[in-house]
């Protein structure tokens, strides 16, 4: 029998729209003669099965199940896909743990911490993993200017300090710019973390360790045409990927294996992005996204192509792993 799976998309962050985008792919992508796949729409306390742009059915959230011609149908396992909160930072893995169902992502304990940036920071400090110097503030802090820039100097990279999102980012270059970012990336998050801005090449790796097999996935170069990789290089074609990476061998190796290694520091489990910096000075661990896109144009279904694979066997292998734990 197939099993049903709950593709989860939206979501109550910025990046609500493309996380829907991101599921519809999934579902084109997912093996149906193995599955029978749902997207489930989630805004808030308001969750939806969406069987078709006019039939939208409310999930009981009493057991993940709804109500189909007078069947109850309960799903066997949610393709987490949920860029922010709740799908990134440990809520719905939190509530699937109590109902026992099977999910897609990292543990509700490695989402959260790694869904902070600077706690995420503080845990791989201690692992002699290169990392920019930084500067944490919350809301009520006071923005002491001075103190800011004897720790990271000028320019300066602002950003809200938990989520993978790319609103609320300012590089900062002048001094009298600089409270201006911070109150901008407050209007995001109640956690602001300022990083020095290294003038460096950004590389990303894409990890998935299943029981079956483990995907160290090839090296994309994500080459902005801003000086950074915001959201309009993100999302508004203000940037090109490279995949594979035209960088050394040696390089490339050093960066799969440090992959390798964050993946099991951080315990995670399901395909997660880890993003770096490289310069002179070397190797810089920039962040981890535990859900990555998946759209057509998203990095994970680029390496995933450029290793070989199809995205077919790959989100089975990624399902079939979560129901196997």
């Amino acid at each position: 029998m197939k099993k049903t799976i709950a593709v989860l998309g939206g979501g109550d962050s910025s990046e609500s729209v493309i996380s829907v985008k991101s599921a519809a792919q999934v579902i084109q992508n997912i093996d149906h003669e193995k599955f029978l796949p749902f997207l489930v729409h989630v805004k808030g306390s308001d969750w939806n099965v969406e069987i078709s742009k006019e039939v939208k059915i409310k999930v009981n959230k009493d057991d993940f199940s709804f109500e189909y011609y007078g069947k109850r149908i309960k799903f066997d396992c949610a393709f987490i896909i949920i860029h922010g909160t709740p799908g990134e930072n440990g809520i719905l893995q939190s509530y699937f743990d109590l109902l026992k169902v099977p999910y897609t992502t990292c543990s509700a304990f490695s989402s959260a911490l790694t869904f902070n940036k600077y706690a995420t920071k503080l845990f791989l400090k201690e692992h002699d993993i290169k990392l920019a110097k930084d500067f944490f503030m919350r809301k009520k802090d006071k923005i002491d200017i001075k103190e800011i820039v004897k720790a990271v100097g000028l320019p300066a990279i602002v950003k809200p300090n938990n989520g993978g999102s790319s609103f609320g980012i300012t590089l900062v270059k002048e001094l009298d710019q600089l409270e201006p970012a911070i109150k901008r990336a407050f209007e995001e998050d109640g956690e602001v973390l300022i990083e020095e801005f290294l003038k460096s090449r950004e590389l990303t790796c894409g990890v998935f360790k299943g029981k079956k097999k483990e995907y160290i996935l090839p090296i994309t170069e994500i080459i902005s045409q801003n000086e950074f990789f915001d959201y309009e290089a993100k999302y508004e074609g203000a940037s090109r990927e490279v995949t594979p990476a035209e960088i050394p061998a040696a390089l490339q190796r050093t960066i799969k294996d440090l992959s390798s290694k964050i993946y099991d520091i951080l315990d995670c489990k399901g395909v997660v992005r880890i993003d770096y910096l490289y310069n002179a000075k070397g190797l810089y661990f920039m962040e981890i996204n535990t859900v990555p896109g998946q759209s057509e144009a998203s990095i994970i279904p680029q390496q995933v192509r450029a290793a070989g694979y199809n995205l077919v066997d790959f989100y089975s292998e990624l399902i079939e792993d979560a129901v196997g734990n």
